[in-house]
């Protein structure tokens, strides 16, 4: 059994993105936390999305690792008319203050690592489910 990773920022930190990534069965999992940058490991059911948001003051890259989704982005959250589909492989860049949601249109698990810039999650988040992570950021 492999153990629960940490978040190992800021310290110095390498690792193997694609293998963190497909072997997190995590909603969201913190690998890294910095002053100005963070990076996390995402685990979307089928059917399920990643939520309607936005980042007012920073931007995102997402890459996809597994699945299949569709992206939509647009300048407020009933106004999306940036629309896509993506798969294995694909990077995802969302500007800050735009509106943004990804949702998995496969049949299994989609694995993606997202990267904030600036830190979007308190330091060491780990959120097994959205329902999880739903309930934190209404606190």
């Amino acid at each position: 059994m492999t153990a629960q990773p940490t978040d190992e920022g800021p310290n110095p930190f390498v690792v193997d993105i694609e293998q963190a990534t497909l072997s997190n069965d995590n909603y969201r999992t913190t690998l890294w936390t910095g002053k100005n940058l963070q990076m996390t490991a995402m685990s979307i059911d089928a059917g399920h999305d990643i939520g309607l948001e936005v980042h007012e003051d920073g931007d995102q890259f997402l890459r996809v690792e597994a699945g299949k989704a569709r992206v939509q982005m647009g300048p407020a959250k009933d106004d999306l008319p940036f629309d896509r589909e993506v798969q294995d492989d694909w990077a995802i860049l969302v500007p800050a203050g735009t509106w943004h949601n990804v949702t998995n249109i496969g049949s299994e698990a989609m694995k993606v690592y997202a990267i904030y810039a600036p830190p979007e999650h308190p330091h060491g988040t780990v959120h097994a489910t959205k329902a999880e992570s739903d309930a934190e950021e209404h606190h």
